[in-house]
């Protein structure tokens, strides 16, 4: 069944519901706010209310913008909209919705009336320009952590994150189907809206090869192999052939894959 951009919104907020760095993040972040008393809120509350309304803010615009921004550039990017401009949009469409949550919110606590526009406008702009940043950092951070070279600990096979439970498993091969990438587990198969080469990227320390422009295959997973002309056809541990294009037969002959000769 193909991933729509609302089932993909769901699933990430799911994991971030899951997730204890991203709460602990979010809790500091509301603590330190809530000192701070920014905006005034420190002039119409207490220590201790203040904390929990920052908090409590700090959570729920976080969700909101994770939500509205994921689903909008899952939108964005099914419309083959470039990569960094669907961002910036996504990063603006869940900064609309964080401002109005947030006048509402003010309206309600503190009858805010608002009267003066000109701040209205500014207050709108803030909020939708840090959220463009903010979401901008995320997905740079997201994109370049899979290349960082720092840690000696077994990278994660983050792309099985994106699957459910019931599909997770041993890594086999990644294919492209549409706007799709059809990811291949020993537990069956699941479509993820994402580009090849970023689905690559979250392979981790498997071990594998990009053997078609749109196919890559981890070496385990491979059964058997063959020359079909110039090309070769490789055999999974499940059954399924993938193809190999003539570009990529020297380099599955270098890992051992085909005969050298």
């Amino acid at each position: 069944m193909e991933e729509s951009p609302l089932h993909l919104a769901k699933r990430e907020t799911q994991w971030s519901l899951r997730s204890r760095p991203v709460w602990a993040g979010l809790l500091a972040a509301g603590m330190i706010l809530g000192v701070a008393g920014p905006f005034g809120t420190d002039e119409v509350l207490r220590l201790l209310p203040r904390l929990l309304y920052w908090c409590a803010l700090t959570v729920l615009f976080y969700f909101v913008g994770s939500f509205s921004g994921t689903f909008l550039h899952a939108v964005l990017e099914r419309w083959r909209m470039p990569h960094w401009p669907s961002v910036a949009l996504a990063g603006a469409g869940a900064g609309t919705a964080i401002f109005a949550l947030l006048v509402g919110i003010n309206i309600a606590l503190f009858s805010v009336s608002w009267e003066d526009r000109s701040g209205l406008v500014i207050l709108g702009a803030n909020v939708i320009g840090i959220s463009m940043i903010v979401t901008a950092a995320i997905v740079y951070i997201k994109e370049a952590m899979p290349t960082a070279s720092a840690s000696q600990e077994p990278k994660p096979v983050e792309i099985l994150n994106r699957l459910p439970f019931d599909k997770r498993g041993a890594l086999y091969a990644l294919s492209v189907s549409d706007h799709y990438v059809e990811v291949i587990t020993a537990n069956g198969a699941e479509l993820v809206l994402m580009r090849l080469g970023d689905a690559i990227k979250e392979v981790g320390d498997t071990e594998g090869l990009q053997v078609h422009r749109s196919h890559w295959v981890a070496q385990a997973a491979i059964a058997a192999a063959r020359r079909d002309g110039a090309k070769a056809i490789l055999t999974l541990k499940d059954g399924r052939e993938i193809p190999a294009s003539r570009t990529y037969v020297p380099a599955l002959k270098e890992a051992g894959v085909l005969p050298t000769k």
